[in-house]
Order: C-alpha cells, then sequence, then structure tokens
C-alpha cells in the first residue's frame, strides 16, 4: 500500500531530478549540427557524401555503444553513467567549437554518438525509476521535441546570430555544464547490484510469441528512421537546392515539423489500440510522403514543410502502434533484448540508407535522389498498411471464434440445466 508518505517522497525525488530536461538536451544537441551542414559545406567544401558519412558515424557509435553498455547503469547506478555521458559530451562539444577541418567533425560527432548512448539508456532507465507512467511518456516526447528544439535553434541562430558555427556550441555547453552540476546532487533513483563481465555482453532476441508482430512491423519501423535519417542529413541540403541558400535555415524548420506532428500524433493515439495507431499512422505517412516529394519536386517548400507535418503525425502514431504491438509480447526478462533489437533495427536503417543516399546524390544530384527514396518509403510503408490491417482482420477472427465457442458452450449447458 502506497502511503502519504511514499507519495510525498516520490514526488520530491522526481521534482529534484534535472533527468527529463538533461534528456531533452541530448536530443536537442545531436540535432544542432543538422542546419549547419550546409554552411559546414561551404567553410570546408565536402561532398554530400562526407555529409552523410559524418551523419552515420553518430548513429553508429550509438548504436554501437546501446549494445554493448546498454545495461551498465543497472549496475553501477543511473547517476555515474549520466555523469560519464556529460562529460563525454562536454568534450565532443569543446570539439565543434574548435574543429578546423572535416576530420575534427568526424571525431566530435564519433564521441557525441557515444555520450548520447550512454544518456539515453540511462536517463530514460532514470524517468522510469522515479515514475513508470509518466517515464514511459517523457521517454517517447524527449526523443521529438529535442530533435525538434536543436534543429529550429540552430538554425535560427545560423540565420540571425553572429558566428553561426560556434554560438550554439557555446550555449549548448553552458547548459551542458549546468546540468552536470545538478545532476551531482540529484538523488540515485537505482538500487545497484554488483557488477560483473556478464553485463556488458550483449543481449539481442526476439521472444517466439513476439516474432509475428515483430515481423509485421518491420517494414513501418525501417521506413521511419529512414525518413528520420534522411531529414537530419540531406533536408536542409534539399530544401537549399529548391528554394536557395538564402533558405536553408528551414531545413531546421523541416525537422521541427516532422517532429511537432510526431509529438502531437503521440499524445493523441496513446488512448487507442495499438494496430489502430499503426494502421492510421501508416495511411498518414503515406500521404505525407507523396506530399514531400510533390513539394520537392514543385520547388514549393511551404509545401514541403505542410507535408512534413502530415508526415511527422503518421510518424508519431505508427512508431507508437509499432512499438505497441511488440513490446507487451515481451516476458519481463524479455524485453531487454527485444528492444535491443528493435532499436538496432532502426538505427540501422537511420544510417545505412543515409549513407546510400549521399553516395546516390554524389551520381544522380539531391533531388532525383530524394525521388527515389521517397518511392522506396512508400512501398516500405504500403507494405506495412497491408500487414496491419491482415493482421487486425486475423486478431477480429480469432476473436469472434473465441467468442462463438463461448457463446456454443453457454448453450449447451444451459440445454443441460433444463
Amino acid at each position: 500500500m502506497t502511503t502519504s508518505s511514499d507519495r510525498s517522497s516520490s514526488w520530491v525525488r522526481r521534482s529534484r531530478s534535472p533527468h527529463a530536461v538533461t534528456l531533452v538536451l541530448f536530443l536537442a544537441a545531436a540535432s544542432v549540427p543538422t542546419p549547419l551542414y550546409r554552411l559546414y559545406q561551404q567553410e570546408w567544401a565536402f561532398s554530400p557524401l562526407m555529409l552523410t558519412v559524418i551523419f552515420a558515424i553518430y548513429a553508429l557509435a550509438l548504436l554501437a555503444t546501446l549494445l554493448v553498455f546498454g545495461s551498465i547503469s543497472d549496475r553501477l547506478g543511473r547517476r555515474s553513467v549520466v555523469l560519464a555521458a556529460l562529460a563525454l559530451e562536454v568534450v565532443a562539444l569543446l570539439l565543434f567549437l574548435v574543429a578546423p577541418d572535416v576530420e575534427w567533425l568526424l571525431v566530435a560527432r564519433l564521441i557525441q554518438g557515444i555520450a548520447t548512448g550512454l544518456a539515453t539508456t540511462s536517463l530514460g532507465a532514470a524517468l522510469l525509476d522515479l515514475d513508470r507512467e509518466r517515464g514511459a511518456l517523457i521517454n517517447a516526447l524527449a526523443t521529438i521535441a529535442g530533435t525538434a528544439f536543436g534543429a529550429v535553434s540552430s538554425g535560427l541562430l545560423a540565420l540571425y546570430a553572429p558566428a553561426p558555427l560556434h554560438l550554439g556550441y557555446i550555449l549548448l555547453l553552458a547548459c551542458f555544464i549546468l546540468q552536470t552540476i545538478r545532476t551531482v546532487y540529484a538523488p540515485e533513483t537505482a538500487a545497484m547490484r554488483p557488477a560483473y563481465g556478464g553485463s556488458l555482453k550483449p543481449m539481442i532476441a526476439v521472444p517466439a510469441q513476439a516474432r509475428s508482430a515483430f515481423f509485421a512491423v518491420t517494414p513501418v519501423n525501417l521506413a521511419l528512421w529512414a525518413l528520420l535519417g534522411f531529414y537530419l542529413a540531406l533536408m536542409p541540403s534539399l530544401i537549399g537546392t529548391i528554394a536557395g541558400p538564402a533558405a536553408a535555415w528551414m531545413g531546421g524548420l523541416a525537422v521541427a515539423a516532422l517532429m511537432a506532428g510526431a509529438a502531437a500524433a503521440i499524445l493523441v493515439m496513446r488512448r487507442y489500440p495499438a494496430a489502430s495507431a499503426l494502421i492510421f499512422g501508416s495511411g498518414a505517412l503515406m500521404v505525407g510522403l507523396l506530399g514531400i516529394l510533390a513539394g520537392a519536386n514543385l520547388t514549393s517548400p511551404a509545401l514541403l514543410l505542410a507535408s512534413s507535418a502530415l508526415a511527422g503525425i503518421g510518424f508519431g502514431a505508427a512508431y507508437f502502434g509499432a512499438l505497441g504491438s511488440v513490446a507487451p509480447l515481451a516476458e519481463p526478462h524479455e524485453r531487454g533484448a527485444l528492444m535491443a533489437a528493435f532499436y538496432i533495427e532502426g538505427y540501422l536503417a537511420y544510417a545505412l540508407p543515409a549513407i546510400a543516399a549521399g553516395f546516390l546524390a554524389q551520381q544522380v544530384g539531391l533531388l532525383e535522389t530524394a525521388n527515389l527514396f521517397g518511392v522506396a518509403l512508400i512501398l516500405l510503408v504500403g507494405i506495412a498498411l497491408i500487414l496491419a490491417l491482415a493482421q487486425r482482420r486475423d486478431v477480429n477472427r480469432r476473436t469472434a471464434s473465441v467468442q462463438f465457442a463461448a457463446c456454443r458452450t453457454k448453450v449447451g449447458l444451459d440445454r443441460e440445466l433444463t
């Protein structure tokens, strides 16, 4: 039974916790370079392929960190791992500030990927420690809010403020130093257990009872993460191509429109079954992708931005539906391995297609690459929609069969009694 003192203690711990703000900051910092990529290209004259390598090295470093250190905060405590992540992020921001060439940018993104991998797992777990229900919602929204805030604020600073390649990092550095101080004095949220070597062993598995649902949501999961990767890696360059260099800041606004739509969809669709969210999200995402392609080919930034918001609604609903269709099927001791498989699939789709798109853009042009990329995503989402509808029909058929059998059993019992 929860007493008033327990509730009071929980409220105090939540009010003292810096973790929600820190998580948003980490994800904002990850998207801050997005509107600046075009400026870096002008400054150092590197190719679109190198741009996507800079982007992808972050995702691959984050993925490797999740694989190896995903559960380390269960052994060492949340606060110590968060502090390590904060220290690495500060190092990365300092490298961004003093970077004289593209090689330094690569190293900064590599360290930032490691820092964000450590932070997302430990901060996410800490938020769940504090409040299981609200923690899950904050984890979902922080990714979207942080990504949007970082991209928009960086784009505006690049357009209106002096030193566009430095000011954003200086402000972030100040924020991370403040959060480091707050984290030092924050209470530990986890009951620590003795560390052992096996805790660093990667755990990736899809339980038998979840395999059908996992493979059914794979097409939409791949499409969602690939779309996000394209937006963060190449959308600023695409908007700059169709609207001119003066509108390059709109790349950050496109990312924000995508993420704002996703956040709104998650808040609304969490009241509905996962299957309904997946079907609605897939449909909205398909329409949004068609609008994005139309905006790019008609050189209409306004249509592209509006379609980004619509695609974002589909993104959020489909992501919630995909995760909600898979996660509840695992037993408690299987959830970590299942989520590792889910996110590995996602981050591979986040990074590898973006690298391929950067290479293709160098060969045939950015607009042509966007068209091919968009058509591929539409096909994936179409497959996902067909699978989701088929799964819902199967569920409805099984439910009807069970109800019919129960009805027949009841009728038989009634006859025996009479």
